[in-house]
């Protein structure tokens, strides 16, 4: 009985995966490095450096450099510019990843979304300037980034597999555990955007809009929820290793993963503590902006190691098909 086995991608395809793979990384990473920028226009009262959208000044696309003009133009503007790259990164994503046609069809559309969460997250940063950074929509500016850092981060991890159906590495009560620490992780970050908003950074020096809730108790909220997180993060994580003690294949990549996740966790909240008791220090607070981007992206990266697909293309039948039971994204 003879056993026929895929032929290796040809050498074009082999440098077209690596180089979708290079491009979806550089995404993830400037997602987040958008966040920490977008962090520093906040912190440092900038974000009316800029007057209006899309110009920067009334007629003016750039702000006018000179000895006595403002850093909060030059933080506004080079925040601007760095949306920019992003642009061409995420199209760059499209480019080597959704227009693969070796790829499942599911694969090549969530490619798309990356290029079109940043035009979106361009308009809603312009509707934050034209509402005098409202908290509401600031606040959705930062929570739709954290929608993009989750995406890329899933686009990251089905680009590392294959097209074949996917295969648990955990039982069923463990994986029916998974939606509660994603909603979770919805809560934390929501409560922390609600919790920025009744502070003191609101994005401009002279603007004072502030969300008509008591910071101190939003605090209180936001870290229970964080807690609750942590609880059941180390459920998730105990059962994960006694499956990789039993030898279930791939559950002890998870266990790592997940080993990973938990150090984070306990860092952002630390970071969290150490900033609410020091009366909110720029560097902290933006640190803390960069651990939710880096929290948001490493649980959708450990959700990701808790299931293993076949090489790419396995199960179809013709290029940009996808295969039987490749139904999950």
């Amino acid at each position: 009985m003879s056993t026929t086995t895929a032929p290796p991608p040809a050498a074009p395809v082999r440098r077209r995966t690596r180089w979708a793979l290079r491009a979806v990384v550089a995404n993830l990473v400037a997602q987040v490095v958008i966040v920490v920028t977008g962090g520093l226009v906040r912190l440092t009262g900038s974000g009316l450096g800029c007057s209006t959208w899309p110009e920067c000044e009334p007629g003016e696309f750039a702000p006018a450099f000179h000895a006595e003009m403002s850093i909060h133009s030059a933080v506004e503007f080079g925040n601007r510019t760095l949306t920019g790259v992003l642009v061409v990164v995420a199209a760059a994503t499209l480019l080597l990843a959704g227009l693969d046609r070796s790829r499942a069809v599911r694969y090549r559309a969530l490619a798309f979304a990356p290029l079109v969460g940043v035009v979106v997250q361009a308009v809603v940063g312009g509707i934050t300037v034209l509402v005098e950074l409202h908290p509401a929509v600031v606040g959705s500016h930062f929570l739709l980034s954290m929608v993009l850092v989750a995406v890329s981060a899933w686009l990251l991890v089905r680009t590392r597999e294959g097209d074949g159906e996917p295969v648990p590495v955990v039982d069923r009560g463990t994986r029916a555990m998974l939606a509660p620490l994603g909603a979770l992780t919805a809560v934390v970050l929501v409560l922390g955007v609600i919790v920025t908003g009744a502070g003191p950074h609101s994005g401009d020096d002279e603007v004072g809009y502030r969300f008509a809730v008591d910071p101190v108790a939003m605090s209180r909220a936001h870290a229970l929820a964080v807690w609750a997180f942590v609880a059941l993060l180390v459920v998730v994580l105990v059962r994960v290793v006694l499956a990789a003690r039993a030898d279930a294949p791939g559950a002890g990549r998870a266990a790592r993963a997940g080993g990973w996740l938990l150090v984070l966790t306990l860092a952002q909240g630390g970071i969290g503590y150490v900033q609410y008791f020091t009366g909110l220090p720029i560097a902290l607070v933006n640190l803390h902006m960069l651990g939710a981007a880096a929290l948001t992206a490493g649980v959708v990266l450990f959700v990701g190691t808790l299931r293993v697909r076949g090489p790419l293309g396995a199960g179809s039948s013709r290029p940009g098909t996808a295969p039987a039971g490749s139904a999950t994204a």
